[in-house]
This record gives structure tokens, C-alpha cells and sequence, in this order.
């Protein structure tokens, strides 16, 4: 006999999206933010974080089922996580590396892959807030009809990366039981676009932040994740 799922509490259905409003994320994320936070504990903040949105996705997105238990004293029922076997995780190098790592710890028999995506800065947002993508480097095990599979990014800006990472995903996928689509902070207009492509994805995020600056980065959104996590520029 199976649990009911449900989304719970700390997962809340803002219609583009779910948000993720554990005290704990957003505290978290708040300490991301801030501009005095170095690079040891930036990235140690996302692998913290990474953790707190696995433990939500399993709280508020994967069934339990009831199994016998039997305990020193006697016989009774408990609950398991279903699926907890057939999870895919994929890095979207290199921003998601230690938010991945806390991922890791929610799922730690997940299976794993790596995309290496970039967008071309130099080429710029294009008159439909688009930005061209560069993929160098795809990796990926075998995706099957029950797996549930996250990808995981911890900016979601204008969209045009996680597109050309899921359209890679879906290709190569002989379905899936769930596509999530995970990040720290997200803009509108990504959003929207990774919605409009890919309606079976559902898509979580800790906040969603108010725009894109011209240049396509989230605002007030927490800078380059990536070079704060690595010291880089």
C-alpha cells in the first residue's frame, strides 16, 4: 500500500514555479547573498543549501510506501521513500558542483550527470532576451521511465542554459518518472521560458528575484555563482 505525495508547506505553487520557503533555505541563501561572504563559506552555503532543497524535493515530491518492520520487540509497519534507488542528478557545470554536493548528501546512491554549458557573453541577449549557448561536454548514465531526474543550477536567469541542458536531457532520456528543474534564485522571464518548453519539468527555486539587468544577470540575485564559489572572475 502506497502513501499519498503531496507538496507540503515549505514548498509553495507560485504558478511559474514551486518556491522552496524552508526557514532554513532562505536563511541560508539570505547569507549567500551578502556581499562579505567569502569564498569558503559561499560554497560551503550552497553545499548546505543543496541538501535542504533535497530534503524537500523527498518530503514534498516522492511517495512513501508502507513496509513491514520488525523491531527487538515486535512486529509493526513503517514508511520507506519510494524510489529513493532510481534518482538521476545533473551538474550543470561548473556554479552547481557544490550545490550538487549537497544534493548528494539527501541522495547519496543517486546517479550522475555532468553537462558543461555556457552561455557567450561577448555575442550578448538577443531582442528576445535569449543568449546563445555553448554545450562542450555532456555526460549522462541511462535514464529510464522511473527515475526522477534534477538538474541542478543555482541561477536561473533568462533561461537559455537550462533550455539547451534539458533539450540535451530529454534527447537522450527513454522517459522519466519526474523532471526537476532546481535552483537557488531565479528571474520571471526564465522562469517562463524554461516553462514554456518544458511543461512536464517541474521547477523549484528558493526565491524568485525581481528582474534581469541588461546585461542578463538576476537582480538583486547573489552575483556570478560560480566565481564566488571558485575565485575567479
Amino acid at each position: 500500500m502506497d502513501a499519498v505525495p503531496s507538496l507540503i508547506m515549505t514548498i509553495e505553487d507560485r504558478d511559474d514555479a514551486y518556491l522552496i520557503t524552508h526557514a532554513l533555505a532562505k536563511d541560508t541563501l539570505s547569507r549567500l547573498r551578502e556581499v562579505e561572504t567569502e569564498q569558503v563559506a559561499f560554497r560551503k552555503g550552497l553545499v548546505k543549501l543543496g541538501r535542504i532543497c533535497g530534503y524537500e524535493i523527498i518530503d514534498g515530491g516522492m511517495g512513501t510506501e508502507y513496509v513491514p518492520v520488525e523491531t527487538p520487540l515486535a512486529e509493526t509497519t513503517g514508511e520507506r521513500v519510494k524510489g529513493m534507488e532510481d534518482v538521476v542528478i545533473v551538474n550543470v557545470l561548473r556554479a552547481a558542483t557544490p550545490f550538487v554536493e549537497g544534493l548528494l548528501k539527501a541522495f547519496p546512491r543517486a546517479k550522475q550527470g555532468v553537462i558543461s554549458a555556457g552561455r557567450d557573453e561577448d555575442a550578448g541577449m538577443d531582442t528576445d532576451g535569449r543568449f546563445p549557448i555553448s554545450i562542450d561536454y555532456v555526460k549522462l548514465p541511462e535514464i529510464g521511465s522511473e527515475d526522477t531526474v534534477i538538474v541542478a543550477d543555482p541561477m536561473l536567469a533568462t533561461g537559455s542554459t537550462m533550455c539547451a541542458v534539458l533539450g540535451h536531457i530529454v534527447e537522450a532520456a527513454d522517459g522519466y518518472e519526474d523532471l526537476f528543474v532546481l535552483s537557488a534564485v531565479s528571474a520571471p522571464d526564465g522562469l517562463v521560458r524554461v516553462g514554456d518548453a518544458f511543461p512536464d519539468a517541474d521547477l523549484l527555486t528558493v526565491a524568485i528575484d525581481d528582474r534581469l539587468d541588461d546585461d542578463g544577470f538576476i537582480v538583486p540575485g547573489l552575483g556570478d555563482a560560480g566565481d564566488r564559489a571558485f575565485r575567479t572572475t
